[in-house]
């Protein structure tokens, strides 16, 4: 008995339809979509929600000891899901992408529960957040990483680029989506951002058991503990030591002078090395290196990864522009600011939306390259137009470029994840899969330690004489505005981030009664903050955005290079000729 022939007789005996059902696809899609949108709403759910998440633990961001915190809160889940995406994959070429898939299920949904209950507040409290989010992240790389290769299993090639396009946009989606739903839940009750995780969860978890079969080959191999061990804490020391260096260090703006992460880098990159060669050399490797000889499938993931970094670094530029400036200044209390940036931000996940089906269906008759192309173009241009408008900006403008450059996110990324998918054999797709969702996780990481310390960098040539000048200003004694312009930066970065307005904070009590009631009141209102920052951010907004232009375009060529893609009867034929092997 085949492997389909197994798996089609266990779906009738669940009473359910099995693989060789013409409906089976569309089952396998759609759960596989629900499971992506989950890991990936997931990842910018709390990003939005971090102001109503600190005050319910009742722990200050603003506090220097507290950065860490902050960061691991938001960079923890992308980095534990870009460390084992490949693995998981890789697993399930192994042992079944199904059962992977849906152990994914179980573990996401019984970590929700967990967070939502922190019995803890403080630094405890975070530190609990933070553990749970990390076996959370497990959960989501083992969603992320099969869902891609069980709709290649399961769709023929020439369906194939529209399948993994309504996949592909859920997922990238997602994290939009999770700004506005975060905000939303986070005015009502901040455990309410993980509550929603429990029934959708549990849906998915029965109705994946219910209903997916393995179809694809098994390729029996042994587990590559080298090669998992030095990818893991290669690539951990590696975004770590990124995540540490945005943190300031012995009196510098930033950290990339701390020996520990120096050490992380270097140390990270040195192990990623290694794992290249261990790959190269055994006969299981965890990443087939071959898989790179393939031009499609190395410019795929090169695009790939390129993108995710441009993208992601939107993102938060974004939020901080509306939360920190726009918001306050057209009069939104800055408690309000997390659920309405959301809200403004809704055009950006309607172009992905609009884009991403109607681009795969496209990708599979013309075939994907030019599409892929065209929307990292698409995004260049957007990010051309952002440079261009003022820090205080005319809404309908802002909307139309975020529309368009969510419609050339939609436009790569359904193309590129075909165009990677379809490069390599059916039994290393799993694999191939997991390679693709570490490029895509890695350079959202990458994305925020990039254009942070490109901001700050920005930020640190012009941010302290404004402050202090206009502190002065406002008669606040000289002493004290010059020692709160020597603030580090990030902490102005991140108040703005996170919708807060640190001035009476920074200026204290004493200081704001000794003045008069006409300028304590100035500058502790809601525009005296943004409107200080604006010039700063304007300056380090043009440096990320430039980048972001250049990183398009390049990934812009990549996607246009050709390269071999597996034909449908080549891929038959391998798989076949694979069948037979084992």
């Amino acid at each position: 008995m085949t492997a389909t022939q197994a798996s089609s007789a266990t779906g009738k005996a669940r009473g359910a339809r099995g693989p060789d059902h013409p409906h089976y696809k569309w089952v396998a899609l759609s759960n596989t979509t629900l499971g992506t949108l989950i890991a990936t709403v997931n990842s910018s759910i709390v990003l939005i929600s971090l102001p109503a998440i600190f005050n319910g633990i009742k722990l200050d961001p603003l506090q220097p000891s507290n950065v860490s915190y902050l960061l691991w809160m938001l960079m923890g889940y992308m980095l534990v899901t870009a460390v084992f995406v490949v693995a998981l994959g890789r697993l399930g070429d192994m042992y079944g992408r199904v059962k992977i898939y849906n152990s994914g299920f179980v573990v996401f949904t019984i970590c929700s529960v967990a967070l939502s209950l922190d019995p803890f507040h403080g630094a405890t409290g975070a530190l609990w957040l933070i553990g749970w989010r990390v076996f959370q992240a497990i959960g989501g790389a083992m969603l992320m990483a099969n869902s891609a290769a069980i709709i290649t299993d399961a769709f023929p090639a020439a369906q194939r680029g529209m399948a993994l396009g309504i996949n592909i946009v859920a997922a990238i989606a997602g994290s939009f989506i999770g700004l506005v739903l975060g905000g939303a839940l986070s005015e009502w009750n901040w455990r309410a951002v993980f509550w929603v995780n429990v029934p959708i969860g549990l849906i998915g978890t029965v109705w994946a058991y219910k209903s997916l079969h393995d179809t694809g080959l098994r390729q029996k191999s042994r587990i590559d503990w080298w090669g998992n061990a030095t990818f893991a804490f290669g690539l951990t020391a590696l975004l770590a030591g990124i995540t540490y260096g945005i943190q300031p260090y012995g009196g510098h703006t930033q950290g990339w002078t701390n020996p520990w992460v120096d050490a992380g880098l270097i140390g990270g990159l040195a192990l990623l090395i290694i794992f290249c060669v261990i790959e190269a050399k055994i006969s299981d490797p965890m990443l087939p290196m071959t898989l790179f000889k393939n031009r499609a499938f190395a410019t795929g993931n090169l695009a790939n990864l390129l993108g995710a970094i441009a993208r992601g670094g939107l993102q938060f530029m974004l939020i901080i522009w509306l939360q920190g400036i726009w918001l306050p200044l057209h009069g939104y209390d800055y408690k309000d600011t997390p659920l309405w940036a959301g809200i403004y931000m809704i055009p950006l996940t309607l172009g992905f939306l609009a884009a991403g089906p109607i681009a795969g269906h496209l990708s599979d008759k013309f075939g994907p390259r030019v599409f892929a192309a065209g929307g990292l173009l698409a995004m260049a241009v957007s990010f051309a137009g952002l440079l261009l408008i003022p820090t205080d900006f005319s809404y309908w403008i802002f909307a139309l470029l975020i529309f368009l450059n969510g419609v050339g996110g939609g436009l790569f990324s359904a193309p590129n994840t075909s165009l990677i998918m379809s490069s390599v054999p059916g039994r290393m797709r799993g694999a191939a899969s997991g390679a693709r969702a570490t490029f895509m996780n890695a350079g959202m990481v990458l994305s925020m330690g990039i254009f942070f310390s490109l901001m700050v960098a920005g930020l640190s040539s012009s941010l302290p004489h404004t402050l202090s000048t206009g502190l002065a200003a406002q008669g606040v004694p000289a002493g004290t505005a010059t020692q709160i312009s020597h603030l580090p930066p990030v902490a102005t970065l991140f108040a703005a981030f996170l919708g807060y307005n640190p001035m009476q904070q920074l200026l204290g009590s004493s200081t704001l009664h000794a003045l008069p009631a006409s300028n304590a009141q100035t500058l502790t209102g809601r525009e005296f903050f943004p409107h200080l920052i604006s010039g700063p951010f304007h300056d380090g907004l043009m440096v990320v955005f430039w980048l972001a232009i250049v990183m398009a375009v390049i990934g812009a060529v990549a996607s246009a290079l050709p390269g071999k893609l597996q034909a449908p009867q080549d891929e038959a034929a391998a798989d076949q000729s694979a069948a037979a092997t084992a």
